[in-house]
């Protein structure tokens, strides 16, 4: 009992202080405290990492998602809705999910290797003491590239994966290119494309939120930056992981 009272109690400091280093970033964007150079730094280094595995596991994922879906619907003569299946499973759910656990595999954990051995180098708070913000200078650039890298990323994961499942459509069940595409671009509403994209925006600001906190906050040399970045991931996972359930219920309550 008394370490399950220990674990809650740290639970709750530690979300406070996260909160607390949340507010700090929240503040300093407002204020306008924002690194324009240092964000487009950011968004070259995040998306240029991330960009060439996110395109193969959409290929990949297009790709089995209209072969599974050719073999399922020629049993109820339906073929021609495999365009619909790929579309709308790689818009409104795959894709966004997807990119976030990669991204977050890839350059959430730079983000936090970075600032961890920042942190550890004693760097940050050389950063401090020469007058410089380190929350402005390191953390908003990082969190805010989050932001605009993870929905361009996402498009390119849904562009990619149509294409897959096009190529699919055309060679194994012979539906011509054109009625694919046509049939395609038909079944994705407005709906299907903002849905995935409010889950998009949330991932984005969970995985800068989580791995900027653990990497600011580092501790234990060497080993620490490794210990923090796999935290980091992991959390990173979990959140998206959970929030994209609420968020799908949330989204089909509302919306359908």
């Amino acid at each position: 009992m008394k370490t399950v009272t220990n674990f809650l109690i740290n639970w709750i400091l530690d979300m406070g202080h996260a909160l607390r280093f949340l507010l700090e970033i929240i503040w300093h964007i407002c204020r306008g405290h924002v690194r324009i150079k240092e964000v487009f730094k950011q968004v070259y280094e995040q998306g240029l990492q991330s960009v060439l595995i996110i395109a193969l596991t959409s290929l990949a994922s297009g790709l089995v998602l209209a072969l599974q879906g050719y073999v399922a619907m020629s049993r109820f003569g339906a073929k021609e809705m495999i365009s619909a299946l790929v579309a709308l499973s790689l818009v409104r759910e795959l894709s966004p999910v997807f990119t976030a656990l990669i991204f977050s595999g890839k350059a959430g954990a730079r983000i936090t290797a970075e600032l961890g051995t920042m942190n550890v180098n004693d760097q940050i708070l050389a950063t401090r003491t020469m007058g410089v913000d380190p929350v402005e200078f390191l953390v908003v650039p990082r969190m805010l590239a989050c932001m605009l890298v993870l929905p361009i990323l996402t498009i390119i994961s849904e562009i990619v994966g149509i294409y897959g499942g096009y190529l699919i459509g055309i060679s194994e069940a012979n539906i011509p290119g054109n009625f694919y595409m046509s049939q395609t671009f038909r079944s994705i509403s407005f709906v299907d494309f903002f849905s995935g994209f409010i889950k998009v925006f949330f991932f984005a600001f969970l995985i800068g939120w989580i791995c900027c906190y653990q990497g600011f906050f580092t501790r234990g040399g060497s080993l620490g930056v490794g210990k923090y970045t796999t935290k980091a991931v992991a959390f990173s996972y979990i959140n998206i992981i959970i929030s994209n359930t609420i968020l799908t219920k949330i989204i089909i309550t509302f919306w359908g």
